[in-house]
C-alpha cells in the first residue's frame, strides 16, 4: 500500500494486512494515519446539500466531551480535494483537514463544556486553476454529561523567615577634647 509515496504497512489482528497471509484479512485502502484520534459520542451530519451558487452545506451535531466529528467529501469525479483551507474558522472549537484515499475529511472538535451553536466554511479546492467550492458548516454543540476536569489549587507557599542579617548602624557620639 501506499499513502502519498511512502509505502506503509498495517498490522490488523497481529498480522499484516495488504501481504498475501493464508487465513488473514486483507485490508483494502490506506490506513488511516489519524485513527488514533478521539472521536465524540455524539456526531451526526446531515446529507451534503448543493446550493444555486455551487457551494456546499450541512449540518453537524456534536458532544463537546474532547472528541471530533468528521464528515468526508470528494468532488463529482470521485477524487480527493488536491487543497483546502478554513475561511471562517470556528469560534468554539478547532477544525482539522486532511485527504486520505479518495476522501477529503472535515474534522470540527468543539471546544471541550461548551454548549451553543458554531459554524465555519471549509475551502475546497479541487486543483490548480479550478474553482473553489465552499463548504458551510452549521454546528450544533450539546454539552449533557459533560464533566470539566476540576483545576488544580494553586500551590501557595509560606513566606520563609529571612536568612539574611539585617543591616546594622553604629551611631558614634562626637566627642570633643577640650584643654
Amino acid at each position: 500500500m501506499r499513502l502519498r509515496g511512502i509505502a506503509v504497512l498495517a498490522l490488523t489482528g497481529g498480522m499484516l494486512a495488504g501481504c498475501a497471509t493464508t487465513g488473514g484479512p486483507v485490508r483494502t485502502g490506506s490506513p488511516n494515519p489519524f485513527g488514533y484520534m478521539k472521536k465524540s459520542a455524539v456526531c451526526q451530519t446531515t446529507p451534503l446539500k448543493k446550493e444555486a451558487d455551487g457551494s456546499l452545506s450541512t449540518t453537524m451535531t456534536v458532544r463537546s466531551d474532547d472528541g471530533l466529528c468528521d464528515l468526508k467529501v470528494s468532488q463529482d469525479s470521485g477524487k480527493a480535494y488536491a487543497s483546502f483551507g478554513v475561511s471562517p474558522a470556528p469560534e468554539h472549537g478547532k477544525t482539522f483537514l486532511y485527504s486520505l484515499d479518495d476522501d477529503t475529511h472535515v474534522s470540527y472538535t468543539p471546544t471541550m463544556g461548551y454548549a451553543g451553536p458554531d459554524s465555519f466554511t471549509a475551502i475546497l479546492v479541487p486543483g490548480p486553476g479550478a474553482k473553489r467550492t465552499n463548504l458551510k458548516v452549521t454546528v450544533q454543540v450539546d454539552a449533557t454529561g459533560v464533566v470539566l476536569p476540576k483545576a488544580p489549587a494553586p500551590v501557595v507557599k509560606k513566606a520563609e523567615p529571612s536568612k539574611t542579617k539585617k543591616a546594622t548602624t553604629t551611631r558614634r557620639r562626637a566627642v570633643s577634647h577640650k584643654k
